[in-house]
């Protein structure tokens, strides 16, 4: 361990300093003794015991500690400058601590790849240094394994002896109130728990090891909790300082193995700006390199968007598939398959967005004259992200209704690329339904200031929208409920502070039900009337449509982000079962973005926002599989680590589902020279062979 630090930080040369720390430490321990004994006596005085009865022997023997007090706290000359000198020494000894601060990070960000930030501290290391043993780090500093049972306390050890922060969450088991979910659902992976003295561990279950290797971490403890001998599934050591025992421990990750798992096929999602806004192929010797080496790791195919703003992009009905075409030719020579998306949205000004493709430059000319086509907030921002889905059935597109410039788009793609249809190229189209390709309401605009977990704001005030929701109101016997709601806040509200969606708030009042149930029925239908034409356009051909996984405010009752994006799902409701029940008319796939673990190294603090990402893709789930419809998924934010791919995997082929239920397909978010980096492929080859059901070479991290 010593020469790997010294790899990472170097040799430290001021030994001079270093022996200087180690006469102030000698030094203070001397103070701090002398200090112990007088308190002892002051205790022992106070208390009784070898203390006389007598008030008059209790005050001469207190005089006699004060004098010694005195005497050490400032009365000898000798001592009279020691705080300057002090003074001194800890300045030399800050600036050391912060040159081997320095060196220690410096090190890691070179050799060991660890991304941190530019003023980071020790506390920041340690935290990396415990992502990488497998653990999970809160934003507030609590450590934990990610996937463990309930913590108890090992013999003789205390429950008050127990800091806070090393309380242990499971991240596995979703909870029993979800609706369609066995209470009996235990996590498939688990850490092993091997009881060592002195180190809080959970309890062993009979799902952390197998029975063999449970009766070995029995033999390995006296009736004391001491250890009698080492654990093979222990990285670690004992050293011994000052007579008192460390323990250098590396928890290691007991994995599942999924050799003779179903096979789940695995895309790669290639990069936003792959064809240029000319559509050409912006890179095509770049990227063939690319695609040879994923084809080396065995990966199903890639998905591409075939973005409307450039190949519509400056004249109704006249397309440009040039880039398309080389791109498609060259993943068919590679012997890969092709899933393509139909992106009726712009690209740029969302998180992770690194290219700007507008929608087409005629459709914008239309909405300088009539903002309407776009969808618009309470305050008459409009966003340009997609067409409103008040315009489906108006004719303001040049005389064409929104879902028949949709419907000639994907039929002339169907038709330009007939002969990759009939090679089986193309495995599956993902039709684009609205913002970022999904069916949702743009709820959460950054380019309006959003920010996470702001509970977004309705996008219904477009005319068009408007009349849809007044000619409802009227035929309800209501006219004065055609209207938004008045009290839900703004973009970044939080539930309770609105009158809206608090506890008990209007959402389940008559007026809030009759409004939510328009908002999200407009949803639902744009998705039946787009998925009816795509199936018409793509017959034989695997569709599908993705959900947004918004999570946050999921264990509050009204589910507010969810409800502003159009998925009426509060607590005493199923949102998702209609839009399952819309998507199995059509035999369309569902696809839902998962934001995974990684939300936690993105310091977003989970707690904060009530939010459940486990519990909200397990109702999505069990939604999809009561009516039997196909899932696929794709992973919200990059992820490099084993720890991450281990919970897709969980997620992709959940254990004892006696369905045998697994994902249809997993997409991989996004081809990136970061993914191209030695150890991270190798961790993604490692990846795609248990999405497999391949023998991997080791189970262990």
């Amino acid at each position: 361990m010593a020469t790997d630090m010294q790899k990472l930080i170097g040799t430290s040369e001021e030994d001079d300093e270093e022996e200087m720390d180690m006469d102030v430490k000698e030094e203070d321990d001397e103070d701090e003794n002398r200090e112990k004994h007088i308190a002892r006596q002051v205790m022992v005085g106070i208390d009784g015991g070898m203390a006389s009865n007598s008030s008059n022997n209790q005050f001469l023997h207190h005089q006699h500690i004060q004098d010694q007090v005195s005497t050490l706290g400032g009365g000898g000359g000798a001592r009279r400058s020691r705080p300057l000198e002090e003074k001194e020494r800890t300045k030399l000894r800050e600036r050391h601590r912060r040159a081997i601060t320095a060196r220690i990070l410096a090190g890691l960000r070179r050799h060991g790849n660890y991304n941190l930030r530019v003023r980071a501290d020790i506390n920041d290391v340690i935290a990396a240094l415990a992502r990488e043993a497998g653990w999970v780090v809160l934003p507030d500093g609590t450590t934990f394994p990610s996937r463990t049972q309930n913590p108890r306390p090992l013999g003789g050890t205390s429950a008050g002896a127990i800091s806070s922060s090393t309380h242990l969450v499971s991240q596995q088991t979703p909870s029993a109130s979800l609706r369609g979910v066995s209470p009996g659902y235990r996590p498939s992976v688990e850490y092993n728990s091997s009881r060592l003295k002195g180190v809080f561990v959970p309890a062993p279950s009979p799902y952390d090891l197998p029975t063999s290797t449970q009766s070995q971490n029995s033999a390995m403890m006296g009736d004391g909790g001491e250890q009698t001998e080492s654990h093979p599934l222990i990285s670690g050591s004992l050293d011994n300082v000052n007579d008192k025992q460390i323990v250098d421990m590396s928890p290691k990750l007991l994995e599942r193995d999924f050799t003779g798992s179903s096979y789940v096929p695995v895309y790669v999602m290639l990069p936003l700006g792959v064809i240029n806004m000319k559509c050409e192929l912006a890179d095509p010797d770049g990227l063939l390199k690319q695609l040879r080496v994923l084809k080396s790791a065995s990966v199903d195919g890639v998905m591409v968007d075939c973005w409307w703003g450039i190949v519509e992009a400056h004249a109704p009905q006249e397309y440009n598939w040039n880039g398309y075409k080389r791109l498609f030719q060259m993943v068919h020579e590679l012997k890969l398959k092709l899933q393509v998306v139909m992106s009726f949205h712009e690209c740029g000004g969302n998180f992770g967005d690194d290219v700007c493709i507008p929608l087409p430059h005629w459709i914008a000319e239309i909405g300088r004259s009539n903002p309407d086509i776009f969808f618009t907030d309470r305050e008459g921002r409009r966003n340009p992200e997609c067409l409103s889905w008040g315009i489906d059935r108006e004719r303001v597109l040049r005389g064409r209704t929104a879902l028949e410039v949709y419907f000639d788009y994907m039929r002339s793609f169907r038709v330009e690329f007939d002969e990759f249809f009939h090679d089986d190229l193309i495995s599956m189209v993902e039709i684009g339904l609205g913002p970022c390709g999904e069916l949702r309401y743009p709820s959460c605009p950054v380019k309006h200031g959003w920010r996470y977990p702001g509970i977004g704001e309705f996008q219904c005030y477009d005319q068009y929208l408007l009349k849809s929701l007044k000619k409802t109101a009227e035929a309800r016997g209501h006219p004065c409920w055609a209207r938004g709601p008045e009290n839900a806040g703004t973009y970044n509200t939080q539930p309770h502070e609105t009158g809206f969606f608090c506890d008990g708030g209007d959402y389940d009042v008559y007026y809030g039900r009759f409004f939510l149930n328009w908002y999200s029925r407009i949803l639902v239908e744009h998705g039946d009337r787009v998925l009816s034409l795509a199936k018409l356009a793509f017959e034989g051909t695997q569709i599908s449509a993705k959900l947004s996984g918004i999570h946050w405010w999921y264990k509050t009752a009204s589910h507010a982000a969810e409800l502003t994006a159009g998925y009426y799902n509060p607590c005493n409701r199923d949102g998702y079962a209609a839009i399952a029940v819309m998507l199995k008319k059509h035999g369309a796939t569902l696809n839902i973005s998962y934001s995974e673990l990684r939300m936690l190294d993105q310091q977003v603090d989970f707690s904060d926002a009530l939010s459940d990402p486990d519990g909200l893709l397990w109702q999505v789930l069990n939604a999809a599989w009561d009516v039997d419809i196909p899932i696929a998924s794709e992973n919200a934010l990059p992820c490099h680590d084993r720890i991450t791919y281990n919970k897709i995997l969980d997620n992709a082929k959940p254990l004892n589902n006696p369905d045998g239920r697994h994902f249809w397909s997993f997409t991989y978010l996004r081809l990136s020279p970061l993914l191209m980096d030695r150890q991270n492929f190798m961790e993604f080859e490692r990846f795609v062979k248990k999405m497999h059901g391949e023998a991997v070479l080791d189970l262990q991290v």
